[in-house]
């Protein structure tokens, strides 16, 4: 079925965004893994493979929109030195992700893409998750303090 070029345009910016934050996350959960803190590792892998899944899902719809997806297009990875950075890093992103996805269901409504807005809505729903347990994170940093927030990320 053959797409429109916006959206194809639309789907290789996700997809981008999607390649980004899988490396961000990658980096990040391995650094939580050096650091000993195993349950933040497995939280950011996680994470990691929810954005894998979106990208497949985002290269497939590409696909049966006779569209190219353009895997070779990465943004800036914002890598935290420390837990709580990384944390507030992958707010940012998800924020971004959030209003890209947004923008882009709003496209697809205007051109009458329903399949696509599908798609994009269930992506939408796995982000907005990923912010609110990003979020709840930050908030247990700042009413339990770093250390006490860390300890009870060890395995």
């Amino acid at each position: 079925m053959k797409g429109k070029t916006k959206i194809h345009d639309t789907l290789n910016l996700l997809l981008a965004d999607e390649l980004t934050a899988i490396n961000q996350y990658i980096v990040q959960s391995e650094m939580c893994a050096n650091w000993g803190y195993g349950r933040l590792h497995d939280s950011a892998e996680k994470r990691a493979i929810d954005e894998m899944k979106h990208a497949e899902k985002l290269i497939a719809r590409l696909l049966f929109l006779e569209g190219r997806p353009i895997v070779s297009t990465l943004n800036k990875i914002h890598i935290g030195d420390t837990v709580e950075a990384q944390h507030k890093n992958d707010v940012d992103a998800e924020v971004g992700a959030i209003k890209a996805y947004n923008e882009a269901i709003k496209l697809t409504v205007d051109l009458g893409d329903n399949g696509t807005r599908e798609l994009l809505e269930s992506i939408l729903k796995d982000e907005e998750d990923h912010l609110d347990w990003l979020e709840a994170q930050l908030d247990q940093i700042a009413q339990l303090g770093i250390q006490a927030y860390l300890a009870e990320q060890l395995h």
